[in-house]
């Protein structure tokens, strides 16, 4: 089970079963993405990049880790197709470099932070966390990363900041499923505040000790391991700070 070092989760917070019952219901009618030449490989995809300096977490679970292999092969990343291995073979088309993530909105100041500002940020922790599905499957997952948390601190919010909205990146080119309507791109998530404040939601830049793989969310992505699958938004480029709960995707 997860060590907590603050108060428990309530049941409250987690997602209600009939939003995720109706996602199912979307996914399970939903028709495969037209094949095409692939745009990338699986080898192009992974990183492979050993991350420095990071630490031991008190936020892990006492269960056997899922296979690298596993975890980096088996996604849902609809940006890249609707298939399970479409992530891996076409996320090599994806560039990392340069990135910048943007938070704005009700703040005192708006920032913008590069990937490698991002990388110093703060100390990066790797946390054991289980990553559960709506469709019924789950993976433990050794995330590198830091706490949302300290992003946000950074650029102020204001006492009109009640919910922090996720965007990713919006480049069909890059991301050949962003071609289809499958979705309304970008891809958009939310949490309310309190929920992006707790310590457990993470900023991940890495799994496995290695700089993140595309197909995994690269560069950057949230973590939120109370919440389903969905909800922990890939390849962020803007957070903003709002005052009405976002829209979502889902």
């Amino acid at each position: 089970m997860l060590l907590l070092k603050s108060n428990d989760i309530l049941p409250s917070e987690i997602t209600p079963p009939e939003i995720y019952r109706e996602r199912r219901r979307f996914m399970q009618g939903m028709g495969a993405l037209a094949a095409g030449a692939a745009l990338g490989s699986m080898d192009e995809a992974h990183a492979g990049v050993k991350l420095a300096g990071v630490r031991a977490s008190a936020y892990k679970l006492n269960e056997a880790r899922t296979p690298f292999k596993d975890v980096t092969t088996y996604n849902n990343f609809y940006e890249f197709g609707t298939g399970k291995s479409d992530p891996a073979e076409n996320a090599g088309s994806l560039k990392t470099r340069p990135w910048t993530v943007t938070v704005e909105g009700a703040v005192k100041q708006a920032k913008t932070w590069d990937i490698d500002a991002l990388l110093k940020l703060a100390p990066l922790e790797e946390r054991v966390y289980r990553m559960r599905c709506v469709e019924g499957w789950s993976m433990v997952i050794p995330w590198v990363g830091f706490s949302l948390a300290e992003l946000l601190r950074r650029a102020e919010p204001t006492g009109n900041a009640k919910y922090v909205e996720f965007v990713t990146l919006n480049d069909p080119k890059q991301m050949p499923g962003q071609r289809t309507r499958v979705l309304d791109w970008p891809y958009v998530e939310g949490l309310r505040l309190d929920e992006a404040m707790h310590p457990l939601t993470l900023m991940a830049v890495g799994l496995y000790g290695e700089v993140l793989p595309n197909q995994n969310g690269a560069p950057i992505r949230l973590v939120v391991p109370w919440k389903y699958g969905f909800k922990s938004a890939k390849s962020i480029v803007k957070i903003r700070l709002v005052e009405k709960q976002p829209v979502s995707s889902w």
